[in-house]
Formats: C-alpha cells, sequence, structure tokens
C-alpha cells in the first residue's frame, strides 16, 4: 500500500518535493505514520531535533480534507496531508 504525505509550511523541509511517499504492507494509523515520518528524520537529517518537534505537532488530514486523529486507520492507497503549526504575531 503507498501513502502519499502532501506536505504544507514548515514540512516541506523534509523534501525537495511537496510530497513524502511511503510504503506498508498492511493498514496502519496516523500514529504509526508518524513514527515513520520520525524515522525518516533520523535517516535523512540525523535526528533533526526542530523537524521532529514539527512532526509531533502537527496535525493531519485525509483526502476528504477532513482533520483526522492518530488513531484514524490508512486501509488503501491514500494521499494524507500534514499541517503544521503556524506562528505568527
Amino acid at each position: 500500500m503507498k501513502i502519499r504525505l502532501e506536505l504544507f509550511g514548515a514540512s516541506r523541509d523534509l523534501s525537495d518535493k511537496n510530497f513524502l511517499e511511503f510504503n506498508v504492507n498492511e493498514k496502519i494509523s496516523i500514529k504509526d505514520l508518524r513514527n515513520k515520518i520520525i524515522n525518516h528524520i533520523n535517516d535523512n537529517f540525523r535526528g533533526n531535533e526542530n523537524f521532529k518537534k514539527i512532526i509531533q505537532a502537527s496535525a493531519f488530514c485525509s483526502e476528504d480534507n477532513n482533520i483526522v486523529s492518530d488513531n484514524y486507520k490508512i486501509t488503501k492507497d491514500q494521499k494524507i496531508g500534514i499541517i503544521p503549526p503556524i506562528g505568527g504575531g
């Protein structure tokens, strides 16, 4: 199964494209996907703690543009969006 993670805001620094792709053998939860992204950071960005904090604080949305919880199950090839927190003043 292929998950295409669409990157927005600060998460775009995780790829030179606007997305990351993950291949998984079975359905996974958003929590599991979050861990896969952390592993990607460890492997490709020397465990950059700022990137990890962004991922831990981010919301995720389904293909239907609904915010989904960490318990949401991805059961098929799917696009998932990651929405990092936005700072401002």
